[in-house]
């Protein structure tokens, strides 16, 4: 399967307006926003589990990165609120679920495959300010990818030239950028060497941006 594959292509899906469709476990569903391969793929999705709803235990051969979005999510190293980042590099195991239901943003099959560094942080805490109305936090970077958490406020803009590609998520809140309005759940992906900019709407906003990472896009390996 292929959606949304060519990263040479600029890519805005509202998220909210996607169907719901299972996943192989009962009571996990998902919107698809990328993907290439099938049940095992590189694939940036947001996904639901029902209340008591769990996969079952897995390892990450390439990598899981996700962002809780709703509720709670759980698993036996322990709780995720919403607002948390998570990055599970390859080789870690775990056994997902949510006792009362929650909603993920996730990317699998993303990492630098020699990437060791597993970790878990509250996204929006700890701020610094960047630049007037803009603050910010790094959540992960190494020599493929940053990743960071930025809050605009009303009218202010983050204009930048990244190198690599971009993609946003919002998180809330509402922004601008190249003439649409992007409000919370919307995703955007810019192709390798096109501007982002990003300028906060009446009630500002945050949003997760990964830069630096399209070159890397690939299937698994078989």
């Amino acid at each position: 399967m292929e959606l949304n594959a060519d990263f040479a292509q600029r890519v805005l899906v509202r998220s909210d307006s996607l169907d719901w469709t299972a996943s192989p476990m009962p009571g996990v569903d998902r919107r698809m926003l990328d993907r290439i391969g099938d049940e095992v793929a590189r694939a940036t999705s947001i996904v639901r589990y029902a209340p008591g709803s769990q996969f079952s235990a897995h390892t990450h051969t390439g990598g899981e990165e996700f962002i809780v979005l709703e509720g709670v999510f759980q698993d036996e190293h322990g709780d995720y609120p919403a607002g948390t980042y998570v990055r599970n590099p390859p080789t870690t195991a775990h056994t997902p679920g949510a006792a009362e239901g929650c909603t993920i943003f996730v990317k699998l099959w993303q990492f630098d495959p020699d990437d060791r560094t597993q970790f878990r942080m509250d996204m929006a805490s700890d701020l610094t300010e960047v630049a007037p109305g803009i603050t910010a936090k790094t959540l992960h970077k190494d020599p493929r990818e940053h990743v960071r958490y930025v809050a605009l406020a009303p009218g202010a803009t983050l204009a930048e030239a990244p190198s690599g590609g971009a993609e946003v998520l919002v998180i809330k809140g509402a922004l601008r950028e190249s003439g649409d309005t992007l409000s919370k759940g919307d995703w955007l992906r810019l192709p390798e060497g096109a501007p982002l900019s990003l300028t906060g709407s009446d009630d500002g906003a945050a949003v997760w941006i990964k830069t630096g990472h399209l070159p890397y896009a690939q299937a698994p390996a078989a």
